[in-house]
């Protein structure tokens, strides 16, 4: 079977195509199509950024042979959390949560309208909040009164789904059990970031909420904050929504207090003495940690924890700081092998295993997408 997967942002297109047959899966071709939109890009449109990626694809493959695309959409609402054939009543629907996810929902929808134009096979929507809908309503449940989190569907939805299923099911392969019979605690920290506890191969809390402002610190959103300073901020700098929205999303968290959003260039500036590169790093960590400790205490204990996404993957120094807080749990980290980012990094004496484990969102929707035909036939 050759499925198509097809990620479109606000400024990027990104895309894979598989080739999966029974339990092996091959990449016939992949890109990356980035800065649509910008002066001196190439692409003024994603319009123009879909036709490069049809060309592309038709160098090495018929674009008549797939069968079936595979989108990344955001934001599913309360009804759409499994992988969906995106019918033009589903893609209305699924418009409605756009000022849920303005920076998201509306390019993954807009990337699906331009693939069904060019491709006739079935198109269907892969649900980064998709992962969460076994959230028991104990963590989905926001305390404000009841009728609104029912009249305006209110509630924690969460995000990084799609890399948190994948990482988990990657975990419970390495330690040789059925996931079913597993904890794991998985931390996709990127420039978005979110922790996940997962019971038994079943989201059961996680830190981003209704949108994925909440939760932990990350390059460019606040994470939790008094709900108040919002109401403060908008009276007293008299902004407006949309403004705020803009603060909160893309001026804040390291960016905003460091001035820089990548953790790399964050801790070259702490290594020179930067105090406030080093504030950044502590605060990220140090919200990481909090909500770590939380999850442990949710699952009543883990029998993994898992580190995923750019800075999880690759940034020694982050894990490092995060798990040397929970020495007294007896997780005890291999220096040598976090330094180099291998995929086991604690001792062969630490009683809780942690593992580095490159996440494949597009992998997972292809999987996905494969087993909902396959269930069909």
């Amino acid at each position: 079977m050759y499925i198509l997967v097809v990620n479109a942002g606000s400024s990027s297109v990104k895309y894979s195509l598989f080739s999966l047959h029974q339990n092996t899966e091959q990449v016939i071709a992949q890109g990356l199509i980035e800065k649509i939109g910008e002066k001196k890009s190439l692409f003024s449109s994603h319009e123009k950024a879909f036709l490069h990626m049809f060309k592309t694809i038709e160098k090495i493959f018929s674009l008549s042979h797939i069968d079936a695309v595979g989108h990344r959409i955001v934001h599913g609402g309360p009804n759409f959390y499994q992988p969906t054939l995106l019918t033009a009543n589903v893609v209305k629907q699924l418009h409605t949560f756009d000022e849920l996810a303005p920076l998201h929902n509306p390019f993954n929808l807009l990337g699906v309208a331009l693939c069904k134009n060019k491709m006739r096979c079935p198109h269907y929507g892969v649900f980064d909040t998709g992962f969460h809908h076994t959230l028991p309503l104990k963590a989905k449940v926001y305390a404000i009164p009841y009728k609104y989190t029912q009249k305006d569907n209110i509630q924690r939805y969460g995000f990084h789904g799609i890399s948190h299923h994948f990482v988990s099911l990657q975990a419970a392969k390495l330690l040789q059990k059925p996931i079913t019979q597993l904890n794991i605690i998985t931390c996709h920290l990127g420039n978005g970031a979110s922790l996940c506890a997962i019971e038994k191969g079943a989201s059961v809390e996680t830190s981003m909420g209704f949108t994925p402002l909440e939760g932990l610190v990350m390059g460019t959103r606040c994470g939790d904050l008094d709900p108040d300073i919002v109401a403060y901020l908008m009276q007293k700098e008299k902004l407006s929504r949309k403004e705020i929205f803009h603060l909160l999303e893309r001026e804040s968290g390291l960016k905003g207090i460091s001035g820089v959003n990548d953790m790399r260039d964050i801790i070259s500036r702490m290594k020179k003495g930067n105090k406030r590169a080093k504030l950044a790093f502590d605060i990220f960590c140090h919200r990481i940690i909090k909500y770590l400790g939380a999850y442990i205490a949710v699952l009543n204990g883990t029998d993994c924890i898992v580190f995923t996404a750019g800075i999880g993957e690759h940034s020694a120094v982050v894990r490092h700081e995060i798990l040397s807080h929970f020495a007294y749990l007896g997780i005890i980290i291999d220096a040598k092998q976090n330094a180099h980012n291998q995929l086991l990094i604690s001792s062969s004496k630490s009683k809780i295993p942690v593992f580095v484990i490159p996440t494949n969102e597009a992998l997972m929707i292809a999987q996905q997408v494969k087993e909902k035909i396959d269930k069909k036939r």
